[in-house]
């Protein structure tokens, strides 16, 4: 099983994972200044990227046990979006081997339900339709959804376009197996009983993980810290870079 795996920089282990239909290269704009503080661990989750050979397992518990045997043996780790839900299911199945977790721009459950706010199940119905008729379009679709709000939300785009052409793009099949996974995984009774530390951190003009999900999973989980970045959508890391990298250096020097 092959699985891509870039380590830049030295100190404690931090294991760092992409969201749907992207790869490692989203990191481009704060990789340098967190390897300065710990040993990054930038990886392709299964079937996306550089790790295209290997097929994105369907369930995130699985997809836990598709990474750790290719991690270090104790890390922190850090999830955006899709990557969130790996990165507590990795927590949940594996908390001797993970010592804080950080997730962004995350939900433990996507979906909006009647007392759960989420992205809407006609969103992911569409998503999934257009898939079938021209993939590369829609996830360039889904790169817009996530800028969307952003005071730089053109440039984000086309940055975002520039990082997933670095490698392999997924193929239909794996992407819509990623978005099966975003629909059906449900992690917060999960949430409810991680031990280990744990940072939340949210855009609070998301439109795919609304404010109101930060607010309701702040009371799911009272256990973990959460913070908002106030000028940012989906993807704070690109938005406000230096104050990404003060909240996940702050927090994980401190735990």
């Amino acid at each position: 099983m092959s699985i891509a795996i870039t380590q830049l920089g030295q100190g404690e282990d931090l294991v760092v994972l992409h969201g749907w239909g992207l790869n490692r290269h989203v990191w481009s704009t704060v990789q340098t200044q967190l390897s300065q503080h710990f040993r990054l661990w930038l990886v392709d989750l299964p079937g996306f990227g550089d790790s295209y050979e290997t097929p994105l397992a369907t369930s995130v518990n699985a997809v836990a046990e598709q990474l750790l045997p290719h991690l270090p043996e104790q890390f922190h780790v850090l999830g955006w979006s899709m990557g969130g839900l790996v990165a507590t299911a990795i927590t949940a199945e594996y908390p001797e081997r993970v010592k804080t977790l950080i997730t962004v721009a995350s939900s433990p459950y996507f979906l909006e339900q009647a007392n759960w706010p989420g992205i809407k199940a006609r969103l992911m119905a569409q998503l999934e339709k257009d898939l079938q008729h021209d993939f590369r379009k829609t996830v360039e679709r889904f790169l817009a959804l996530q800028a969307m709000g952003s005071k730089d939300a053109k440039q984000q785009v086309k940055q975002l376009k520039q990082w997933l052409f670095e490698s392999p793009l997924a193929s239909a099949e794996t992407l819509s197996r990623g978005l099966t996974l975003l629909e059906q995984t449900d992690l917060r009774e999960t949430l409810q009983s991680t031990q280990v530390p744990m940072l939340r951190l949210y855009g609070r003009l998301d439109g795919l993980v609304p404010l109101n999900a930060a607010q309701a999973t702040d009371k799911l989980a009272p256990h973990t810290s959460s913070y908002v970045f106030s000028e940012s959508a989906h993807a704070p890391f690109i938005t406000e870079p230096e104050l990404f990298v003060e909240q996940v250096t702050g927090f994980l020097t401190s735990n």
